[in-house]
């Protein structure tokens, strides 16, 4: 049996939790005795996680920002009660703890890495140290899991130890995600929009990197040449940028024909209300987004930022990022299919998820590497 246990701050919903929750669900329980330790026990996916039952959890109570040297002998001794074997943080700042404790407590320690491209100059100053501290760190983890080629090429740059990289591709779980018109038409209903009018959604939290930006100035173009269309912004996000992107997306007309959803429990049927998803980001890993959209059968229109053109690949359109007229352009095409070949081309693209991105091949492949990593001395 191998004790394997987890890191994390916490359990708000995002790409890298729900990608974690997918794994603990799925693992060999006759290999693996799963401990999962938090910063703090909040989120609204602890319930998810909390109901199994088989699932040791722990809170670690971080206090503040600034608690460094007692969180760390915390973790260590709590690492060394559970009987770790195998240590696997998720994100930048477990992972930065992990790489500490983990190896004060003798243990393996393998980091989740989700990102590409971070633009340090849109956030905290913090997170630019934490990254540079991570990059020197990075030769003390035994693994680092990267979820996109173009994380791993990134990320390698930086100065992460490259020897030490596997890219394991995000799963997706089709049986949750998967083509139902009547879901689609009950979100519809609440949104307004009539069945046979087309609608184009981004998906993404209200963050500088997802660039929705570049897809209001987009939508403003389509809208100009194809007027029948409508537009849905699904996430949220601070509220100063988002009543700067309702302002922008006012000044360009758009005001009557954009829903701003906010965030949404119910993904599945969200998806199914699309005609067709857009991913306008400039930094991406593995966007989930686009995955889940696809194995609804919904066809993509995506930037060509981390791994979204190797997702899409022939079923979707690839437009270069923060180029408004170009991710238009692409979007008109996609538009000016009949609805007949859309589906068509959604189908394809649900089946290239169920063969190379299935939630299936990820929890495999982790499998494969923590077994590898716990029999190594």
């Amino acid at each position: 049996m191998i004790r394997l246990t987890f890191l994390l701050r916490s359990l708000w919903s995002g790409g890298a939790e729900r990608q974690f929750l997918e794994l603990v669900k799925r693992l060999d329980r006759g290999t693996f005795h799963i401990t999962v330790l938090l910063f703090y026990p909040q989120g609204d996916l602890f319930a998810e996680l909390n109901a199994l039952e088989d699932v040791t959890i722990a809170s670690l109570e971080k206090r503040s920002r600034w608690d460094l040297l007692g969180f760390t002998r915390g973790l260590v001794e709590q690492i060394r009660a559970q009987k770790t074997d195998v240590l696997y943080s998720f994100l930048d700042v477990p992972n930065v703890f992990a790489a500490v404790a983990g190896k004060m407590a003798g243990v393996k320690v393998v980091w989740g890495v989700r990102s590409s491209h971070m633009d340090f100059s849109r956030y905290d100053w913090t997170a630019g140290v934490v990254y540079r501290v991570e990059c020197f760190l990075s030769r003390f983890a035994d693994c680092i899991v990267v979820n996109s080629q173009s994380g791993a090429d990134y990320h390698r740059r930086k100065g992460f130890r490259g020897t030490r990289m596997r890219v394991i591709p995000n799963g997706v779980d089709t049986s949750r995600f998967q083509p139902n018109a009547a879901w689609g038409a009950s979100v519809r209903r609440e949104w307004k929009i009539p069945l046979d009018v087309v609608l184009v959604g981004l998906v993404a939290r209200l963050d500088p990197m997802k660039d929705h930006p570049t897809f209001l100035r987009a939508a403003a173009q389509v809208h100009r040449e194809c007027p029948q269309a409508r537009f849905v912004c699904v996430g949220d996000g601070p509220a100063a940028y988002r009543d700067e992107l309702q302002s922008l997306a006012a000044s360009l007309g758009l005001g009557d024909v954009l829903v701003w959803a906010g965030q949404r429990a119910d993904m599945p049927a969200v998806y199914n209300a699309l005609d067709v998803l857009v991913s306008s980001s400039y930094g991406e890993g593995f966007p989930n987004v686009i995955g889940e959209a696809m194995a609804c059968g919904v066809p993509c229109v995506v930037t060509d930022a981390g791994d979204s053109a190797r997702i899409v690949g022939e079923t979707g359109i690839v437009a270069p990022p923060r180029q408004p007229a170009a991710l238009a352009d692409a979007l008109m095409t996609m538009l000016a299919m009949s609805p007949e070949e859309r589906r068509a081309l959604g189908k394809r693209a649900r089946e290239r998820i169920a063969t190379r991105f299935s939630v299936e091949r990820m929890v495999k492949a982790t499998e494969t590497l923590l077994r590898e990593l716990a029999t190594v001395r």
